[in-house]
């Protein structure tokens, strides 16, 4: 693929130990235009940046003389068994950054014995991604322009083995991607959304002189609660909501019957302005209860990150960006390297905050701020 600067690198170099080191060497492997995409967030990037000033504000507190006899990073989601606390959030187009795309990442969770949720805008088909995957696959939903549309999606998923749909509700726009504007990025020949293909187009909407594009045409097929609940009749799945920000929408959607919410931002994508999503993630614990699930993403670099989260009340994170620095740095290896970096982390930061298992992280692992 002409859009790949250079090949991969088949070993882990000595000097990749953290994330961020896989996001400074990416420009390496990674087309300017394509990086601009993949590491801005939207407009003048203030929610990407809130992201990691609010993560690292957050002082951690410790305990000493735990008993760690019986000492695990074991948790479970929607009766899945997890061996830590951690998942590969839905990232699309991973083809931009390595030939084998959501393969290879793929082949790094199964690896690592960690969840993947592929993304409906993944640059391999959903079918192919299962057929290549021996560990658990949720399913991202984008909502299509009808329910026809979005249920044949979901059907798929549904007959290859995915175990959790997750259904993205906050970017029913794009946001303001300013950088990848100024850098020209387009989709290079080659990679396509692979799940779409077949997909019927919507037919052409007609506005007046007076009408919004935005609002009276790209919000016309946006889902409603109606749309939701009724797809929520059609699968057995367990459905997650992905993008909620405010606690009104998350009793709204557990009144609702949905199974689980991700605390999101869209890692700073959508709307430049939102809080953080640790920011967010208290008020949203408190107003569903201690028992419904709870995911958190946007701005997890760092073991202390997955840490942070935990105590404020997700049950587990999702990982988005940094899968694609290290797939386009190492690929299959890259991706395996950085869940492990990720997993170590946290078990460290575990054992220095005297927390021998996930339920003993609670808010109490945090100082005072």
């Amino acid at each position: 693929m002409t859009h790949i600067q250079q090949p991969h690198l088949s070993h882990i170099p000595a000097d990749l130990v953290a994330i961020h080191d896989y996001e400074h060497r990416a420009a390496e492997f990674i087309r300017h235009d394509i990086l601009e995409y993949i590491a801005s967030g939207c407009a003048d990037d203030l929610t990407m940046q809130r992201n990691r000033q609010r993560l690292d504000a957050i002082p951690l507190q410790a305990r000493l003389l735990q008993d760690f006899q019986q000492a695990n990073t074991r948790t479970t989601l929607f009766g899945q068994p997890l061996a830590h606390p951690l998942l590969l959030g839905p990232v699309a187009h991973q083809q931009l950054v390595h030939p084998a795309g959501e393969l290879a990442t793929a082949e790094a969770a199964a690896a690592m014995a960690t969840p993947m949720v592929v993304s409906t805008l993944a640059s391999t088909t959903l079918e192919t991604i299962a057929s290549h995957h021996q560990g658990a696959l949720w399913f991202q939903l984008y909502w299509q322009h009808d329910r026809p549309s979005s249920l044949a999606l979901v059907q798929r998923a549904e007959r290859s083995g995915y175990q959790v749909l997750v259904i993205t509700l906050d970017a029913p726009v794009n946001g303001l991607r300013n950088r990848p504007q100024r850098a020209k990025f387009q989709l290079p020949d080659g990679v396509i959304e692979a799940n779409l293909q077949h997909q019927p187009r919507p037919a052409q909407r007609t506005l007046s002189a007076e009408q919004s594009i935005i609002l009276n045409g790209i919000m016309a097929d946006a889902p409603t609660l109606d749309d939701l609940l009724w797809l929520r009749q059609q699968t057995r799945l367990p459905i997650v909501i992905k993008g909620v920000i405010n606690p009104a929408d998350a009793t709204a959607l557990q009144a609702a019957g949905f199974d689980g919410l991700i605390v999101s931002n869209h890692g700073g994508r959508t709307l430049d302005g939102l809080p953080a999503s640790i920011d967010a993630l208290p008020a949203i614990r408190r107003a569903v209860g201690a028992d419904f699930p709870v995911l958190m993403d946007s701005g997890i670099r760092r073991g202390t990150d997955v840490f942070k989260a935990l105590a404020l009340g997700a049950n587990a994170v999702l990982v988005g960006r940094p899968q694609l620095y290290a797939l386009a740095v190492a690929g299959a290896l890259g991706v395996a390297h950085m869940l492990k970096i990720l997993q170590d982390e946290l078990e460290m930061t575990m054992a220095l905050a005297g927390c021998p298992t996930i339920a003993h992280i609670q808010a109490d692992a945090l100082a005072d701020r």
